[in-house]
């Protein structure tokens, strides 16, 4: 969980063409045209809704998002790894989730739309969530992820997670949440990333995100997805509404181009004009918003063996250093860099050559490639 005081995303309002489309609502009955279908019949009374758990109403009102969702984001809460794993300490999760948020923060309601207690308890976050995700159209507008709260589904777990990983129980329930989650606004298990994809923070923490493949292929066999449906590549589609280390990774690379942009993490004005001009140049469809979409990375994206230095290395080791691997920024494709690859690659059933291909580019920085979702 990041803690930050811009509650809703303006500036995916404004994306949105929002403002007064925007539904202030909570509980309406709404369609929107180009929806995906839910699944019919679903049973969703395993989810403890807010009424039961007893939550605050909101302060001000709720909005719907008028945009697609297109992926989910798991979170860690960063609060204590207890060992109570009582219906009872889930409720009272829920709660503290909220005071802090509402009376912390200074937000309208709970940030994130659901949230996994260390015992398998599912619980509704923002009010109205469940009853979106029901519905199977558009989410509610959250403040998990400034830049993704109006897209993305966001999913808090209880506990640290940076060197312990989460308990069975707790994983267990991810992959059902995840599963119903993807049935009911039609995506697939490839669209899951976690908190730092998007934002720079230490969130989901480096040993969660290191189970986050098998996650993402338990989910996979759940939604019975064929292999040959799964993207080559699902890169993170970065716009210029988020920060975060795999921005880094864009603008050295930028850089190493020969664009004049600052290496900061934060999707400025420049680095926003040369994806627009690197993506003109490269015959791709330029974005409004700089999204990097799957030929910008693409093309953008060298690679590299161990006779590689430079930025582009330098962009590697300091995105590996950021989720917990033990290499320093050289600039020099090490030694210790070439270990980390090979673990990454192995993680994601690629070769483990230690090279920098497209496909090991993808997951450096977030992204999830066909092979880790096959039979292992």
């Amino acid at each position: 969980m990041h803690v930050d005081h811009s509650e809703v995303d303006r500036r995916t309002l404004l994306r949105a063409g929002l403002g007064a489309a925007t539904v202030a609502v909570v509980g309406s009955e709404l369609a929107f045209p180009g929806a995906a279908q839910a699944a019919p019949g679903t049973d969703l009374d395993w989810i403890i809704s807010c009424d039961e758990w007893a939550a605050r109403p909101p302060k001000d009102p709720l909005s719907v998002s008028a945009i697609a969702t297109n992926k989910i984001i798991v979170h860690h809460m960063a609060f204590p790894n207890v060992t109570d794993y009582s219906r009872e300490q889930a409720v009272k999760l829920a709660h503290d989730c909220q005071d802090l948020h509402m009376d912390g923060n200074g937000w309208s309601d709970t940030g994130q739309h659901f949230t996994v207690s260390r015992g398998g308890y599912v619980l509704e976050g923002r009010r109205g969530s469940l009853e979106r995700l029901e519905a199977g159209d558009r989410q509610m507008i959250s403040a998990h992820c400034p830049g993704e709260n109006g897209r993305a589904i966001g999913i808090e777990n209880e506990g640290t997670y940076v060197t312990e990983t989460p308990p069975e129980a707790l994983t267990d329930s991810l992959v059902k949440l995840c599963v119903a989650i993807c049935r009911q606004y039609g995506l697939h298990a490839h669209d899951i990333f976690g908190h730092w994809d998007f934002r720079t923070t230490q969130c989901p923490g480096a040993a969660f995100y290191r189970q986050f493949p098998e996650l993402r292929r338990r989910v996979h066999a759940a939604l019975g997805t064929k292999l040959g449906d799964v993207p080559a590549r699902r890169w993170p589609d970065l716009w210029r509404f988020v920060n975060s280390p795999s921005v880094r990774v864009v603008q050295h690379l930028l850089a190493h181009r020969g664009y004049p942009v600052t290496v900061s993490g934060t999707f400025d004005a420049a680095t926003v004009a040369a994806v627009q001009d690197w993506q003109a140049r490269n015959g791709i469809a330029v974005d409004v918003d700089a999204t990097l979409t799957t030929p910008t990375w693409e093309t953008l994206a060298p690679e590299l063996d161990q006779h590689a230095a430079g930025a582009p290395v330098t962009a590697v080791q300091e995105i590996l250093a950021t989720k917990g691997y033990a290499v320093t920024v050289t600039g020099a494709y090490d030694h210790a860099t070439r270990r980390a690859v090979q673990d990454l690659q192995a993680l994601h059933g690629l070769p483990r050559n230690g090279k920098l291909s497209t496909s090991t580019w993808c997951t450096v920085v977030g992204g999830s490639v066909r092979e880790s979702f096959r039979h292992r």
